[in-house]
Parts: structure tokens; sequence; C-alpha cells
């Protein structure tokens, strides 16, 4: 049995956000890979709950007027690896997140949860903040987007507010458009694991493929909440493709990124991964994007 206090099932989004702002306290639930496990080991026994799994508005992906690709928060995992729209755009997304668990937590679990929980191994994270998401929030006062690099307040903490929900996650068009990437996430599992270090890297090159016109990488579990490792990214950003400047890039990512020790691995091992995903992660997204370096 489940130690919970009340639960209320919303039929909107507005109404979410009502049910939200009545019970302050409330916890939200979606697809409950994390939540559920939560409150029956405790840490969130006797809470209410606001069920938002209904709300079909927050599922799907499409593009919108201003061709921003847009995830309703309640889209499953396995659905963003399968959706056309994310295949053909950024298939990079759909790859990271069929990293996430097994086929049933992939089947219920939610980008949205993924990232609500505010988590620095999620694997959607890293590979969102390389692509420069936007997170549409709608709470009582109406709709506000933030960029994702700012949604992560501190491990575990995200920028929700009293009555507010994440409905989207917005790629823009600048984002996405002509770029490839590619994610590596390290486990001591091949499957059913947390990420004891993830690195996304996407890649737009010059219309030769001799240079690069703009590179993004991102980490988990690099520092306390997802990062993006600007000193690496100005370094690259313009200069030709070839092995010396990709060796030179991911040297530079020890300038921003922070990883901990942990019993799931050290600082200097993380550090030591974080250079060599680095370099492999660029090298394929040049590939993808019918590149070589040589």
């Amino acid at each position: 049995m489940y130690d919970i206090k009340a639960l209320y099932e919303a039929t909107s989004v507005q109404d979410a956000c009502r049910l939200l702002t009545e019970h302050p306290e409330a916890q939200v639930i979606a697809g409950g890979s994390d939540v559920l496990v939560q409150v029956r080991e405790g840490k969130r026994a006797g809470k209410e709950l606001v069920s938002i799994y209904m709300l079909d508005e927050m599922r799907g992906v499409s593009i919108d007027d201003k061709e921003n690709i847009r995830i309703g928060s309640l889209t499953s995992f396995s659905n963003i690896t399968k959706n056309p729209i994310i295949q053909e755009k950024i298939g990079v997304l759909g790859e990271a997140v069929n990293m996430i668990g097994g086929p049933q937590v992939r089947a219920i679990g939610t980008i949205g949860g993924n990232t609500c929980n505010g988590v620095t191994s999620a694997d959607s994270a890293s590979t969102l903040h390389a692509w420069e998401a936007i997170i549409e929030i709608t709470g009582p006062d109406g709709v506000r987007c933030t960029p994702i690099k700012d949604f992560y307040i501190k491990a575990g903490t995200v920028d929700l507010r009293l009555g507010e929900i994440q409905t989207a996650i917005l790629i823009p068009k600048e984002s996405y458009d002509n770029c490839f990437g590619h994610y590596i996430k390290y486990g001591k599992r091949n499957a059913l694991e947390i990420a004891n270090i993830g690195c996304s890297v996407n890649v737009r090159l010059s219309d030769d493929k001799k240079k690069f016109d703009r590179v993004r990488i991102a980490y988990g579990v690099a520092g306390p909440v997802p990062m993006r490792v600007p000193t690496a990214e100005e370094f690259i950003n313009g200069k030709a493709v070839n092995k010396k400047n990709v060796e030179q890039f991911a040297s530079l990512v020890l300038k921003d990124i922070n990883p901990r020790d942990s019993w799931r691995g050290g600082k200097a091992f993380r550090q030591h991964m974080a250079v060599e995903m680095a370099k492999r992660a660029l090298i394929e997204s040049v590939k993808k994007a019918g590149g070589e370096v040589k």
C-alpha cells in the first residue's frame, strides 16, 4: 500500500494549477515512475498528489508556427524515441531517452518528469541543454518560458512556483536546423543504470564541411545540475574540422565542469571520462553531419 494523504485528478492544465494553488504542499504526479517509488520508500509518505496523467493536451510532438519543436511534457520516452519529427530533426534526443531504465519505465515515464526532478543524471537533461531547450511553464498568471539552463536552480530544485506546472519543452529552429548530435552515457552496466556521467554534443558544419559553424556540448553528473561547457564551445566555433582542434576542444571541458567524488565514481575518473566522451561525441556528430575529422 502507498501512504498517500489524498489524490486529486486534474481535468485540465488550468485545473491542475488551481489544485496546486489550493494545496501548496501537493506533489505533481504524471507517469509515477519516480514519485510512487519515493512514496513507497517513505520520502514522500503522507503527501497529497495532483495527477496530471489524463491531460492529453500535454502529450505529443509538433512544430509550431515559429518552427520550434514542441514536446508536450507528458510525452513518454518511448513515444519521443519513435516520433518521426524527433527522428528527423533531433534524433539524438530519442537515442538519449531510450537509455533510461527499461521498456516499462520508458513507456510510462515522461520527459517533463525527467526534467522536473532536477537531478543532474537525467539522460534527457544534458541533451536538452546542448540543444538550448526552452521550458514552457503554465501557472495561475498564464504562460511563461525560461531557458533550460535557468530552469535548474540547484540539485533537485527547478524554477516552478506555486501553482505552476511544466507544460512543454521547446527546441528553437536555430538550435536544431542542420545540426547533428550524439549522446554518450557511461555506467557500470549496459541497461537499467543511472548515468555515472553523460555527454551530449551537437554540431553544425560549414557548407564545405571543413569548419565548425556551431558546436554545443553539455554534461550530466559533471556538476550539481546539468551544464553547458562554454569555454570549449567558444574555442571550437569557427575552427577547422581536424584532429588537433578536436583534442583541444575536449581538453578544455575541464575548465568548466566540476564533478564530485561519490560511491558511484571518483572526481578524477569522471574528469578523465568527460574529456574522452567530448572527443568521441564530437567526432561522431561530425560524421552524422557529413564531415570527417582528419
